[in-house]
This record gives C-alpha cells, structure tokens and sequence, in this order.
C-alpha cells in the first residue's frame, strides 16, 4: 500500500511511525508526505498551478533532502492520497474553498490513485498562546469542535468517505487524563503524540486494529505503548458507534 500526503508539519508528524507501525502488524505500507511548514489548502493550490517544486520530500517518515512538486509525484499509483487544511486555518471553512474542490477535482483527472482522505488535524494545547491569542479560543475543546464541524463538512461536499480522526482521537486521550500530548503546545508530542496518529491512521486506511502493532518508538516503555494501542483501539469502536449513531 502506497499513501501520498500533501500536507505540512501536521502530516510529519502522523507519518513519522506509520511505516514501522503498519510493519509490524505486518501490513505493507509505504508513506511519501509533501512537507512545507503551515502549509494551506491555498497554497498547495497554488502550488499545483505554478509547478512549484517547494515540498520536502519525505519518505517512510525520514526526509529525503530532495525537494518536489505535486506534479513531480503523480507518476506513480497511490491507494490513498490525503488532503488537510493547515491548524491556523482549521476551523475556518471559508479557507478550505474553492482551494479543496480544485485539489480534488485536478487529483482525479491527474493522479493515479484509490481513494482520498481527510486528515483531520487538531486542537492546540490548553493554554497555548496559539489557542487564545492567535486563534481566540479560551478553551481547547472549542477549537476542536469548530475544526471537526468544518471536515466533516468539507468531507460531503467534496465526496470524500475517508476522514481520519486524528483531533478526536487527541480529545479522547485528554479525557482519559494523558495531561500532554502536544510539544511547543501545538504539535504532537514526540513519541506519544506521534504514536497515537499512527495508530490512527493504520487503523483508518488500513483496517488494522491497533493491538496487532507490536513496534514501539524510541523513548516509549512497552507498557505504555501496550497502553496506547489498547486505548486506541477502544477509542476508534466508540468513534466508529458514534459516527454511525
């Protein structure tokens, strides 16, 4: 399985243990994610009209140091190609269009692939200056509410079934009293964080269950990443039982 995402800092870090996880489970998959820091769904846009060769190329969750365009990407076959809007811009619907509909619409008529996703990003930490200053949320579940509402909008309008609920999944861990889960109040904290996106993803584009993994990131004892892969799986049954309800 090949999976193409055209992100940012937010697919590196959902990226970073995919591979080693998806392996250990023993399912063959293959990450490419397009990195440019804070990078929008308008400037990837802009980016497929002017052939920009400005995304870092990286490779099973390790940088190539080579430096791509979108075009330079669709000679090959994906099974799933992902879409996401950046954090700054997540819970703004207005900023995903028409940006989101021309990506789609030029991905079906030039790209090989299965089917698209929406990465669905998350909320900043409590507390974060990003969170109150920059975004003017007093409360991190605010945040998250309003980028959920506006991907599950973008995922009808645009005929796309595949949302991969990483923000919710991130709601759930702080539920369950994991205090941090972010590092610099707004990325995934590193291994924890990454790990959680990881089994997320897995889980959505693959069908595996989180307890099949059996990799466990650098700086993570087994027994909270057993942990993790319990309460993830358990999490994505009630997300799945909700989203259907």
């Amino acid at each position: 399985m090949k999976v193409l995402s055209i992100g940012n800092s937010f697919s590196t870090d959902a990226t970073a243990y995919l591979h080693r996880a998806a392996v250990s489970a023993g399912v063959d998959l293959d990450t490419y994610n397009l990195y440019i820091g804070g990078c929008s769904l308008e400037r990837h846009w802009d980016n497929v009209v002017r052939e920009a060769k400005e995304y870092l190329l990286e490779i099973n969750g390790e940088s190539t140091e080579r430096m791509v365009s979108i075009q330079d990407m669709m000679a090959d076959h994906y099974d799933v190609i992902t879409l996401q809007q950046a954090s700054h811009f997540s819970t703004r619907y207005e900023t995903y269009q028409p940006y989101l509909n021309q990506l789609t619409a030029w991905l079906k008529e030039h790209a090989d692939f299965g089917e698209l996703a929406l990465h669905q990003t998350w909320a900043y930490e409590q507390g974060s200056r990003r969170l109150t200053e920059e975004m003017g949320y007093e409360d991190q579940w605010e945040m998250f509410r309003d980028l959920k509402e506006a991907y599950e909008k973008a995922a009808g309008e645009c005929g796309i079934s595949v949302v991969i609920p990483c923000g919710q999944m991130f709601q759930y861990f702080l539920a369950d009293g994991f205090g941090k889960i972010h590092r610099d109040t707004f990325h995934a904290l590193i291994p924890l964080g990454r790990y959680v996106l990881s089994l997320v993803w897995l889980a959505a584009l693959t069908g595996t269950s989180p307890k099949r993994v059996t990799f466990c990131p650098e700086g993570m004892h087994e027994t909270l990443a057993e942990c993790v892969r319990t309460l993830t799986a358990e999490h994505l049954r009630e997300y799945e039982k909700v989203r259907k309800s």
